[in-house]
């Protein structure tokens, strides 16, 4: 009996070999290598044509089955599928004021007022970004693939290939160039300090987060790569997530700055020291602003050390908006180099809302999205001007990063998205509520 299995057995020992063989030599070539070299075959940006056509065909069998069923298109109350017409509060009360109807007033009023309370330019901020139009994930959808049996087949086969697919490449991608990190740095790490070193290291670290970016078949345009940091300089840029860094570290070598963790980061953290001079704070470190200051500000001045990295606002944001940057980064001095990243939501939303989701659920929703897919801005370097304070060279950094990346500047801190609305906050707007009812005496007069 044992005989009879034998060959059986052997045939699918030499066909696992094989599969694996094949596997491994295709992430070679056509990912790891490219990756070394800092060359594309194209692949990934056909990769996303082809998407762009598929979402547009679903999107007109979308909208041909919904007006046949008389299904809605619209989530009430909630981020849509297509978004509504931006309008705020103060013209929709203006518009019904010159129609000279007040009872519209009193009830538009009313229900409008509890939108704005719910859906406010603030914390519509640390929510997904509405889309236009459905991208065939669970997860953005309103039932959507439901309305027609070729959505539902088309829904059907896009989560195969997601599961079955693309995320086991993607994980095995992920932890080749984390792998690779912490061994190459740690040993580089064990050579001197030294011209030689640093030209390792920067190669290393370009090499393995190249890899990572593939691994969430990442494309990116990078624009304007004249302005790229310099050694000595300070990067700083809009913050919608933590693959922020990849992104930005895939087209040059930072020297990162965080708080000191335990577990595979802390490993990370450790070995990643060892090769580059990043700048790590114990957790009681953290909260001294002038050690931090003074360890920023030293590394700063040696023009030899790479460009820090930094997020001002010092959380994510959903990438519709930039909002309060923190001062202590424009008050060490030295050269500013503003970055902007704007993402694509219609490939998969690289939003982490740490609130709603954990770091491994986050990482498991970018790898089963269909790509990440962003546009970065280099803008040329800024300096604080005489007689401007930090605050105010803060907020024109930020203005100038909003601009190039279309996104909306606001003032309020991104702290709001955990802690409770102060007092002062809540009554500056009752005041302009207040103010758009009772109106101006021309507006009473014209009702």
């Amino acid at each position: 009996m044992e005989f009879l299995f034998n060959p059986f057995d052997n045939l699918v020992c030499i066909l696992l070999g094989i599969s694996f063989t094949v596997w491994f030599t295709s992430l070679l070539v056509f990912i790891i290598v490219p990756a070394i070299f800092g060359v594309s075959f194209g692949i990934r940006r056909l990769y996303m044509k082809t998407l762009l056509k598929v979402f547009e065909w679903a999107t007109l069998r979308l909208e041909r089955g919904a007006k046949e069923k008389n299904h809605p298109l619209y989530k009430p109350y909630s981020n849509a599928i297509i978004a509504k017409e931006p309008t705020s509060l103060e013209e929709e009360i203006k518009e019904i004021r010159r129609s000279g109807s007040n009872k519209d007033l009193d009830s538009a009023t009313e229900f409008e007022m509890v939108e704005s309370i719910m859906d406010d330019e603030v914390t519509k901020r640390f929510s997904a970004e509405e889309l236009e139009s459905w991208n065939l994930l669970t997860r953005s959808n309103y039932n959507f693939h439901y309305i027609s049996l070729r959505l539902t087949v088309l829904w059907g086969l896009g989560l195969v290939i997601r599961y079955g697919l693309l995320l086991p490449l993607r994980v095995t991608l992920a932890f080749t160039g984390v792998g690779l990190l912490v061994f190459l740095t740690s040993v580089i790490g064990l050579l001197p300090n030294g011209r030689m070193k640093n030209l390792l290291s920067e190669k290393v670290h370009l090499m393995c987060y190249r890899i990572c970016v593939r691994a969430l078949t990442a494309i990116i345009t990078y624009h304007d790569c004249e302005n790229k940091p310099k050694n000595g300089g300070i990067c700083v840029a809009n913050h919608t997530s933590p693959i922020d860094v990849i992104i930005l570290a895939s087209d040059g070598c930072y020297a990162m700055v965080g708080q000191i963790h335990g577990g595979l980061m802390g490993v990370i953290q450790r070995s990643m020291v060892k090769a580059c001079p990043h700048i790590w704070f114990e957790r009681s470190e953290v909260k001294d602003r002038h050690l931090v200051a003074k360890r920023l500000s030293d590394h700063v001045e040696d023009k030899t050390k790479l460009p820090i990295l930094i997020f001002p606002e010092g959380t994510c944001i959903n990438n519709t908006s930039v909002m309060m940057f923190k001062k202590g980064s424009f008050e060490i001095g030295g050269t500013v180099y503003p970055v902007a990243i704007k993402y694509d939501p219609r490939f998969g939303d690289a939003f982490w809302n740490s609130s709603k989701f954990g770091m491994v659920n986050y990482l498991l929703r970018m790898m089963s999205s269909w790509a990440i897919v962003c546009s970065v801005w280099y803008l040329p370097p800024m300096s604080r001007e005489e007689g401007e304070d930090a605050v105010q060279f803060a907020n024109r950094v930020k203005a100038a990063i909003a601009r190039q990346g279309g996104l909306v500047d606001l003032l309020w801190d991104g702290g709001l998205k955990r802690a409770k609305v102060k007092d002062t906050f809540k009554e500056e707007q009752q005041k302009l509520y207040s103010k758009m009812l009772v109106g101006t005496q021309e507006d009473r007069s014209r009702s």
